[in-house]
């Protein structure tokens, strides 16, 4: 189990240097990799591009290249993600019945369990476990946000006259 989050680890490293939110995911069925990616919003322009979409886009093109139902495929899927994924994310993920989502670190901004618990609009189907490796997923955020986003949208804050 843990190096599959390793693996997620690395892969959000590789987002740091790239300038990208740094979370990583990895996919497996049976202890085997079937998916990986890392945030790729600023490189796309696409805020959708989160680690856990790459990879179900992975999983989804594999399963229609190789004519397998998704549907199936997807129940056997253990999500390995640095960051408890997002509210579009675990939505994602529990449409897709997932075996089980392990994540590093809490996402108190946008979390899909910690901000809005998705299992309270749909029917859960996947286990929840977190902070496996949490201190390394948090230390790559706060190493993140130390920086400046160049691809982040001004604010629109009102600033107060002087």
């Amino acid at each position: 189990m843990v190096e599959f989050m390793k693996r997620a680890l690395e892969l959000a490293s590789e987002a740091l240097a790239a300038q990208e939110v740094p979370v990583g995911c990895v996919f497996t069925i049976n202890e085997n990799i079937v998916a990986e990616s890392r945030n790729s919003v600023n490189i796309t322009h696409n805020p959708t591009r989160h680690a856990e979409m790459n990879c179900i886009d992975t999983v989804l093109d594999y399963c229609k290249e190789n004519n397998i139902d998704y549907a199936n495929y997807f129940r056997n899927i253990d999500v390995y993600v640095t960051v408890e994924p997002c509210i579009m994310c675990a939505a994602a993920l529990n449409i897709l019945k997932v075996n089980q989502v392990i994540y590093g670190c809490p996402n108190d901004r946008f979390g899909g369990y910690t901000v809005l618990d998705v299992r309270k609009f749909y029917e859960p189907h996947y286990m929840l476990s977190g902070n496996l490796c949490a201190d390394e997923a948090m230390a790559l955020l706060k190493q993140f946000y130390k920086g400046v986003n160049p691809n982040a949208p001004e604010s629109k804050a009102k600033k107060k006259p002087l």
